[in-house]
């Protein structure tokens, strides 16, 4: 966790990444449990607890995050779009989330990549994902 918190600026409630499993130039892959205790489970339904779609969205963001931030560089990632998001099956308490990005193209600051959710080797979301990473030297872009 204590390597997760020094890439990501997330904190709890919001950070969606509980592990990093691998990461390189172009992939990442981490993960996330989903607990009955997670927050958002106290509307997100108490009588038939559903992870959210769009949590699972940032989840994926944060994991590409982890990519293409360098812990000795003072950065703030930002998810800049998304494209072709697709949810397969439903995320529920219990369940372990693979979040898996890959890059596909890069065009200054921004970098689009794959991204694919998975429960059990089971796709659950999917999504193009256009994600940024803001820097002093950046600032005016």
């Amino acid at each position: 966790m204590k390597e997760i918190m020094k890439l990501l600026p997330h904190r709890f409630p919001f950070l969606m990444v509980d592990k990093v499993i691998e990461v390189g130039k172009d992939h990442a892959v981490c993960l996330k449990h989903i607990s009955f205790s997670d927050p958002v489970f106290m509307g997100h339904f108490p009588f038939f607890p559903v992870y959210p779609g769009v949590l699972i969205l940032e989840g994926l963001a944060q994991t590409a995050g982890v990519m293409l931030l360098d812990p000795e560089q003072e950065a703030v990632p930002l998810f800049l779009g998304i494209d072709q998001a697709r949810f397969k099956s439903m995320v529920r308490p219990g369940d372990t989330v693979v979040y898996s990005v890959k890059t596909i193209e890069k065009r200054g600051f921004a970098v689009r990549v794959e991204g694919k959710a998975t429960v059990d080797d089971k796709l659950v979301a999917k999504a193009i994902l256009l994600v940024g990473v803001k820097t002093d030297e950046n600032e005016g872009h």
